[in-house]
């Protein structure tokens, strides 16, 4: 299970999840392109496409920083086509950039609608739609998309109906394209994490410090990503996991070590639908 050799273009990898992605992945002796906007660094917000692209050479990989703002046609075409070009293939694309706004519908600006639906939904639309044409000559495809499983819960929807809608468009996207380009072999999977992750969105957006006490390290989601990238894309398509019961597929037993504060109790996500729900759509 070594993604050594492959080429992984992954956007929003400058920081967070997009980054653990890479550097597990690096570790491995992959070729990342780190497809993100911050070229300078922001004292809101840690690092830059540079220096994920200096960590990702000291975990062993190799890196192709990308300024690219994945709601531009061309840009993303640009990017694409020099990843292609500096590594000869492109083996893995993960659809990592996310806007959010956790507000109610008369307190959503348009300006911010419009930032949540161009970057989530057609952003992974846009993205995918030039990276399929190579990934069919790849060996082993996958699209890995963090987004969550189309829960239909009201309850998701109502205190927040225009984020919710552009992250299900992600997830919506992948659902659909598992089965349009089944018979290219390509492997088209969503992945969500069970709780909280610390993250700058975590931090800044969300609950401070207090909510990254109660977070698991971006790891997991690395850890459970490197497995997904690893199976057999014609068998492994058109599900949506969950990043704990991926771990408890591949064995992993402990997964304190994920935690940022052990023996804390864990914040839950969004989307995570309960036992037995019957408001699921697709294949969870």
């Amino acid at each position: 299970m070594s993604l050594k050799g492959k080429t992984l273009f992954v956007t929003g990898a400058s920081r967070g999840i997009g980054l653990a992605i890479a550097l597990r992945a690096a570790r491995d002796g992959a070729n990342v392109a780190i497809a993100a906007k911050t070229a300078v660094p922001d004292p809101r917000l840690p690092g830059t496409i540079f220096s994920a692209a200096t960590e990702i050479e000291k975990a062993g990989g190799k890196a192709l920083p990308i300024a690219v703002d994945i709601r531009d046609e061309q840009g993303v075409e640009a990017a694409v086509a020099r990843t292609v070009e500096t590594f000869g293939g492109l083996d893995i694309l993960v659809n990592n950039a996310s806007a959010i706004s956790l507000t109610g519908t008369l307190a959503t600006p348009m300006k911010r609608y419009d930032l949540m639906h161009q970057i989530n939904a057609r952003g992974t639309f846009l993205v995918s739609q030039k990276c399929i044409p190579h990934l069919r000559k790849a060996a082993n495809p996958h699209v890995l998309t963090l987004s969550p499983p189309l829960d239909f819960s009201v309850h998701w929807f109502a205190p927040h109906a225009a984020y919710t809608l552009a992250k299900y468009g992600m997830s919506v996207y992948s659902w659909a394209w598992a089965a349009e380009f089944k018979d290219d072999g390509i492997a088209f999977n969503c992945l969500w994490p069970r709780t909280t992750i610390a993250t700058a969105a975590v931090k800044n957006l969300l609950g401070g410090d207090e909510l990254m006490k109660r977070s698991r390290k971006p790891q997991i989601m690395a850890d459970a990503a490197h497995w997904i990238l690893s199976q057999p894309a014609r068998t492994c398509s058109g599900n949506f996991f969950i990043d704990d019961d991926v771990l408890s597929r591949a064995g992993v037993k402990d997964l304190t070590v994920y935690a940022v504060l052990p023996g804390v109790d864990l914040a839950p996500d969004f989307f995570v639908p309960a036992a037995g729900s019957k408001t699921l759509v697709g294949q969870p």
